[in-house]
Formats: structure tokens, sequence, C-alpha cells
């Protein structure tokens, strides 16, 4: 048992120590790397062979969500027809640990030929790739996590980790923010924290509300039908003079005998917590999490637009 909790904890060191030592890799052909990126007209197309096809397949997600159109080309398939992927405006990236394979002799000076800047990501300086590559990303790794140091491991974490930092820079450079963000993610609970409104959610909604003077037995009936376990209490112009929830009921029922002469305003919480009905979802539920509250009155200004409850952003995936 031992044995094996020593052998893991082995190759997270191994790892760990690799993606450390990558800062040191972050020159000026990385620098080059983001801004020709950046400017590219075309798209970035990254290849690769083996695991380093995998990496590749990830890298080009991750760009693809952050702002910088990339597309996956496998380097096997490349040298038999897929070269048609590689437009004119286009910048490849083909990503290796030795640089020597087969299909890499073949694929980087095709690259050249056709005029377009060829990026290698190499673990091996000396290979045939980084000494034909316009631009180079080492990722060189001294061991492999695997006992036999064979098994791509740590050169391809230490892949990933060079993708990702390229990725994170670009977004910098192209000011790409959350809301750009959003855009590409629009399905799943991640796009609906970035997208989803207050306004979206209360859309359909029954809208609780009573006056100042509207008796008890009126209220229990609003928030009873209206089933969001509260009623803002509004003026004349629909402007939040305070909320009446659930607890203020059973405070209520434990301070009087009888609430038969009661009205709204004398149970109702004044200055209740608010948020903008075009604000995020996301928002209202920090809002309430940070107040340890289930609702929250939506206005507009201060014209009481709704009540949003901690159910709601529950069911659409917001929590």
């Amino acid at each position: 048992m031992d044995t094996i909790i020593n052998s893991a904890k082995k190759s997270i060191d191994l790892q760990a120590k690799a993606v450390l030592a990558l800062a040191d890799n972050i020159n000026t052909d990385f620098l080059k790397a983001v801004k020709q990126i950046a400017s590219c007209k075309g798209r970035l197309v990254i290849s690769g062979i083996g695991k380093s096809a995998i990496i590749a397949q990830k890298i080009v997600a991750t760009m693809n969500s952050t702002g910088t159109p990339s597309v996956f080309m496998h380097a096997a398939d490349a040298i038999h027809g897929d070269l048609g992927i590689i437009q004119p405006d286009d910048m490849v990236m083909v990503i290796s640990k030795s640089g020597e394979s087969p299909e890499i002799k073949v694929l980087a000076p095709l690259v050249k030929n056709f005029g377009n800047t060829l990026i290698g990501m190499v673990g091996n300086l000396q290979s045939y790739l980084a000494e034909h590559a316009n631009i180079v990303l080492n990722t060189t790794v001294e061991q492999e996590a695997c006992p036999n140091n064979l098994a791509p491991t740590t050169s391809t974490t230490a892949q990933m980790v060079m993708g990702d930092a390229l990725a994170i820079c670009l977004m910098e450079v192209k000011n790409f923010k959350s809301d750009d963000f959003a855009r590409y993610h629009p399905g799943g609970a991640l796009g609906k924290k970035l997208y989803l409104r207050v306004s979206d959610i209360i859309a359909g909604n029954q809208k609780p509300l009573v006056k100042a003077n509207t008796s008890i037995k009126k209220v229990l009936v609003e928030i009873t039908e209206k089933r969001l376990g509260a009623a803002a209490v509004v003026n004349d112009n629909m402007e939040v003079l305070g909320i009446i929830t659930d607890g203020d009921i059973r405070r209520m029922l434990e301070k009087y005998d009888s609430f038969l002469q009661l009205e709204a305003k004398d149970i109702m919480s004044t200055n209740p917590k608010t948020i903008e009905a075009d604000a995020l979802a996301a928002a209202a539920f920090e809002k309430m999490s940070s107040n340890n509250i289930s609702q929250l009155v939506v206005t507009n200004n201060t014209v009481f637009e709704g009540i949003i409850h901690l159910h709601e952003l529950v069911k659409e995936g917001i929590i």
C-alpha cells in the first residue's frame, strides 16, 4: 500500500516540478507566438500525433472558447489529404515531444512551402521540428512520470500547460471578457452564470405584492397563492416599502395573540434586500448567500418588478 501511495506522490511531484520549470521557457519566441496569433487573419491550425494529438485537440477547444479561432489537424491525416484544412492566412502549430516523428518530418516542410508560419511546441530543441519551425515553444522535460521514462506523462502535462499559458495570454491581448466568454458557452451551468439575468428567471412568475394597509389575512392569502414565500409591500407608485416573508409571519405569531387588527406595515421588514432586474442571476445568488436569505425583491430602479427565490436558482443550475 505504501509503495502505491509513494508512487502516486512521486508522479505528481515530477509533473509539478516540470510545470514550474516551464516558466523559464517563456521567452521571446513565446512573445512572438502570442503577438502573431493575436494578429492572425486566419485560424490557428494545431496538429500532432499520438498523445500529442490528444493534447492538440484540448488546446484547440480552449482556444476556440477563449476567442482564438482554431482547428485540429491530425499529423498522419494531414499528409494523406487533410492539408486542405490549412488556408493561406492560417498559422500552424505542431506539437511533438521528440520532434522527429516521420509524419512531422513530412508535415513541417509542407507547411513552410505553403508560406504559413510554423510554430513548433517541442520537447527536443535539437530536433527536426525545432530546426524548421519559425517559432519554437520549448516544452522540454527532464523525466516522464512513467517508471520506465517512456509513456508520455510529464511531457504531455507540459504541453497542456504551455497551451493554456498561450490561450490565457491571447485572451489578455485581445481583451477577451466574461461577456465574450458567455457568447461561446451558452449551454449548461457555466453559460447560465455568465448570461442568465434575474429578469429572465422572474419573467413568468407571479408578483406577490400588498399595500401597507393590507390586512394580515389578505397578506397570508397573497403569499400562499403566489408561492414564493414572501410578498413585497409597495405604495401607489409601486415603489418598495418593505417585504413580508414566511419568517415575518412566524415572528408575528410568536409576538401577538391575535393578528385580526394588524396590517402589512405592522409586521413588514423595512429596507429589504433588493436586486435590479438586469443583474446576473449569479449575482442574485451571491447576495442571498452573503445575507443568509432565500428571497430578493427585484426592482427596476425603485419600482417593484417581482421576487426571485433561491429555489429558482437551484432549478436553473446557477448553484
